[in-house]
């Protein structure tokens, strides 16, 4: 996709201001949405595709903080006929974040784009914003879409239909079918959605070795079905070392013996990022901490920052990225547990390295959405305030 080099005075001077600012007054400033005017909106989203990182950072918090009368009709043009495609993609996704009731209409029309990123964009709305009477469409988009950045969030839409028929027969199959990169994400999806009705051939996956074997120990786990359990405790016998910290997750999650599962992931985590040469083993313990967290379980979330916060690359990288998806799946709970933090610092940090490695534009944007909800929710001088202070300053959203 084309992207304009592109430079904006506006746009970097709102970011120098913004930071220069007593923490105090910044957040203040930050979401002054009534001074930003309509041609500072339209000058900030021609340079949404900038290769400058702290330009098109910049021209971002500039749209974001304007006001939605101004800022919404002019991202829907952006979207609609911008020239450059690389801008499209990010009006659509910071419209997302406006909540406005317009986006539905900018989103049916944009999953048939020939833009990849724009669809992608489209049907992660739809998982979010699910409509029986779009299965139908979805179904017949999957037969067509091949495209490495739209399938998997195409599968995630559909997953959310754990009732329909039609919708419980493709996904089911595509468990079995496909490439690998493709099958992941179903599996996933099916796990996160708790589509108990894919249990059989997520078991058949579970019990082959390769490179799908840990998605489908943990979407067992997922699922809550408690008939996994005794795929789950043969592999316990069997599996190679990598995959225990998976397997104990998925026992957890099914609620069994929770406790000593969890610690075993956490002396295991320990163990890998003592010793050098473990990053299979690291990554797999990051991951089942993750999964315990998104579903709820916070000591696992602190236990992700207890070690990662003091550690470097690259068992740091590893954690990073298993936090960065309890923020995007679970934001309430993670804010909850930087809440406690007695120097939240360290943790914002390493959730901003994790956002710089992610690519998950829309989720990171639904992220952004939902703690500028929580500032403004919060009481004045809170610890809930201040932790979202503090990510709205790290994070340079």
């Amino acid at each position: 996709m084309p992207v304009r080099f592109a430079t904006s005075l506006a746009c970097v001077a709102v970011l120098i201001a913004l930071t220069s600012l007593p923490s105090s007054n910044r957040a203040t400033a930050q979401v002054a949405a009534d001074v930003v005017t309509a041609d500072q909106v339209r000058t900030a989203i021609d340079t949404l595709g900038s290769l400058e990182f702290p330009v098109r950072t910049a021209a971002a918090r500039t749209v974001r903080r304007a006001p939605a009368a101004t800022a919404v009709p002019a991202l829907a043009r952006a979207v609609s006929s911008h020239s450059d495609q690389y801008v499209r993609f990010r009006a659509l996704v910071i419209l997302s974040g406006f909540n406005d009731p317009r986006t539905r209409d900018i989103v049916l029309k944009s999953i048939g784009d020939r833009n990849d990123r724009l669809r992608a964009v489209g049907y992660s709305w739809l998982e979010h914003n699910p409509e029986p009477a779009m299965v139908p469409r979805l179904l017949q988009a999957l037969d067509r879409e091949e495209s490495e950045f739209v399938r998997p969030a195409l599968t995630r839409a559909l997953a959310v239909y754990t009732t329909d028929p039609k919708a419980r027969d493709v996904m089911s199959g595509l468990v079995m079918k496909g490439q690998d990169i493709f099958r992941a994400a179903v599996i996933e999806a099916l796990g996160d959605y708790k589509c108990s009705y894919a249990l059989k051939p997520i078991t058949d996956v579970a019990k082959l070795e390769g490179p799908l074997q840990d998605d489908a120990v943990l979407a067992i786990g997922k699922l809550g079905d408690k008939r996994g359990i005794e795929t789950l405790a043969a592999l316990q016998r069997t599996a190679p070392r990598t995959l225990q910290p998976s397997i104990a997750a998925a026992i957890c999650l099914l609620g069994s013996n929770c406790s000593s599962h969890q610690n075993y992931i956490a002396e295991t985590l320990k163990f890998a990022t003592s010793h050098a040469g473990f990053q299979p083993l690291l990554r797999s313990a990051a991951g089942g901490l993750a999964a315990l967290a998104v579903a709820g379980n916070k000591e696992s979330a602190q236990l992700l920052i207890e070690r990662g916060v003091p550690s470097r690359d690259p068992e740091r990288a590893a954690m990073a990225l298993a936090l960065g998806m309890v923020a995007l799946r679970n934001t309430s709970l993670l804010l909850n547990v930087l809440e406690a933090q007695a120097e939240p610092d360290g943790p914002v940090e390493l959730l901003r390295e994790s956002f710089d490695m992610l690519e998950e534009d829309f989720e990171e944007e639904r992220f952004f959405a939902l703690v500028r909800r929580t500032y403004w929710q919060s009481a004045k001088d809170s610890p809930t305030r201040r932790v979202a202070e503090s990510l709205i300053r790290r994070l340079e959203f």
